[in-house]
């Protein structure tokens, strides 16, 4: 006869409510540990669901905060002059959350600043238990519920503080997420640190009753797609290794609540191999495209990219468009919204003063001139004030800065910028920062994929370890033909069979006339891979000499720190 035994509370484990919480925040002048300093740190101490304490403080960097990040957090050069160095607030900061559990919002974000700090200042990185409410947040709330899993999308359904990109703000909210997410995981029976973190690494019941889908799918590279029942397409992916991929599915690795949900309908498992992993890539996408499964988020709509248009007329304006067409006209994109188009087109306009008015107007048929030509930003070609000429000049310097030379347009919007933090006048200048992030961004890709769409055809290859080469010929941007020539053989017969059945492409108007442009951005980065050899090359391949993209790494850290400050209040970046 056996009898039950009551466990100890060891092995029971400690209650939530017992737990010493320490939910901290950072701000920082940028998103390398090694290479940035923390500004400013907020923590707030709680138990039980009661606030024991709250520590806050502004640091002093060692070095001048961008403009860039001043504007998204409102922290200045002039705010942080008196304020303590880490090395005086590092030792209070770790004595506050002594024998705690540390939480935060992307916590491997925030903890590599903190490890950081103290391998520069010779103390040991802090060892406590860790909760990361992006990862709880995950795993227990569905797209359902929320759109997203950022610090501000979860304050608006749980906390009545708003985040602001300041420390003790951010971490006060996130003590409101935490709560209430502890809350929700007590429904799936956790009540202790130890089935809390057991929780969040958990596969469900139903990850491990499908893990026989996974049974007899090849270690090649190629592309997966999870089905229903009636074998729609609910997930589409590619991997290098389709067998370990398709695997990781049904195992505590895969916490995304959308893809747990799809695993629970799906019923099998189509593959598909491919030659090489570009290969692979490139399917994958073209499936999504086609097939738009319903929980692929990514790719699936190629066809709502919007352009930047000027238009061929004889007062051209900018307009915002979803088709390039064979017209004659300067076209910049694309466009992953209309939103960052307009951002585009309002930097154009802040420098370049096309008209802005919709209706077509000629030499002989006019309208009465709009406000902006009172404040000098159109020169009025609608009242005659403008010949076709004249006008002429504004169109021609658009044209370039869309396609060739983006210097005047930085140039203009960066000193606006700069003026506008002077004069603290931050939502002003995170306005021109958007602005010229999608100009600059989108103008240095478009640079870019034209450089290899405008070549009729490219052949390149690349060593595999084993001694075999992989190959691909790609045709105005788009990828016509894979293969691995096997160690030994002779190159020319093979590249030549290569070619002799890649498929024909009759390019299309426009930047990216025969593939999307994300195939193409696929193409380029496989391209710029270390090792890859080019074999064949019809045509000239270059960029623009005074093209956007050398100002990108000086946009970079304010657009890093902007996708990164998102990525901490949703999916962590690795």
């Amino acid at each position: 006869m056996e009898y039950a035994v009551q466990g100890t509370l060891d092995e029971l484990g400690t209650p939530l409510d017992q737990i010493t919480f320490v939910v901290f925040d950072l701000e920082t002048t940028g998103v390398s540990a090694d290479e940035h300093a923390i500004t400013e740190i907020g923590a707030v101490k709680v138990r039980g669901g009661e606030v024991l304490g709250e520590f806050g403080t502004l640091v002093d960097p060692g070095s001048p905060i961008p403009p860039f990040i001043s504007v998204l957090t409102g922290i200045t050069d002039a705010m942080v002059t008196a304020a303590p160095r880490i090395d005086s607030v590092l030792p209070s900061f770790l004595e506050f959350a002594r024998g705690s559990t540390l939480v935060a919002h992307n916590a491997g974000f925030d903890l590599s600043f903190v490890r950081a700090a103290c391998a520069a200042l010779g103390y040991p990185a802090p060892g406590n238990p860790v909760v990361d409410t992006v990862v709880l947040a995950r795993r227990l709330l569905t797209r359902d519920e929320v759109p997203n899993y950022k610090l501000a999308t979860l304050a608006k359904v749980f906390s009545r503080t708003e985040p602001c990109h300041r420390a003790l703000a951010d971490a006060r909210a996130t003590v409101d997420v935490l709560h209430a997410l502890i809350e929700r995981a007590g429904s799936f029976g956790v009540h202790t640190l130890e089935e809390l973190k057991g929780f969040v690494r958990a596969p469900t019941p139903e990850q491990r009753r499908k893990r026989h889908l996974a049974n007899g799918v090849p270690g090649e590279p190629g592309v997966y797609v999870f089905e229903d029942d009636r074998g729609e397409p609910l997930y589409v992916g590619k991997s290098t290794n389709l067998r370990n991929r398709v695997r990781s599915y049904f195992t505590a690795a895969e916490t995304r609540p959308r893809i747990r949900e799809m695993v629970a309908i799906a019923e099998r498992i189509r593959t598909i191999v491919c030659s090489t992993p570009l290969e692979a890539e490139v399917r994958e996408l073209r499936m999504i495209g086609s097939a738009k499964p319903r929980y692929n988020r990514r790719s699936r709509f190629p066809e709502r990219m919007v352009w930047l248009k000027l238009t061929d007329e004889p007062f051209p304006r900018l307009s915002v468009v979803r088709e390039v067409r064979d017209d004659g006209a300067g076209y910049l994109g694309p466009f992953g919204s209309t939103r960052a188009a307009e951002d585009a087109r309002a930097a154009l306009h802040e420098t370049i003063p096309l008209r802005r008015c919709t209706e077509r107007i000629t030499p002989r048929v006019g309208r009465p001139a709009c406000a902006l030509a009172g404040i000098g930003r159109c020169g009025a070609p609608c009242e005659g004030r403008q010949s076709v000429e004249e006008y002429g000049l504004h169109a021609a310097a658009a044209r370039r800065a869309m396609e060739l030379d983006a210097s005047e347009v930085f140039s203009a919007i960066e000193a606006r910028m700069e003026r506008l933090s002077r004069e603290q006048r931050y939502e002003e200048a995170a306005a021109d920062r958007d602005r010229l992030a999608a100009y600059v961004r989108v103008s240095a890709r478009m640079q870019r994929l034209r450089g290899l769409t405008s070549l009729p055809e490219l052949v390149a290859a690349a060593p595999l370890t084993n001694g075999d080469w992989e190959i691909h010929v790609v045709r105005h941007g788009r990828l016509v033909s894979a293969g691995v020539m096997p160690r030994g053989a002779h190159p020319t017969p093979f590249v030549d069979a290569l070619v002799a059945t890649a498929e024909t492409v009759v390019p299309g108007p426009g930047p990216v006339p025969a593939a999307s442009a994300e195939e193409t951005e696929c193409v380029l980065r496989w391209l710029e891979t270390p090792g890859v050899r080019l074999v064949r090359v019809e045509g000239g391949w270059s960029l623009p000499i005074g093209g956007a993209g050398r100002f990108r790494a000086r946009i970079e850290l304010a657009y890093r720190s902007r996708e990164q400050y998102g990525d901490r209040e949703g999916r962590p970046r690795r």
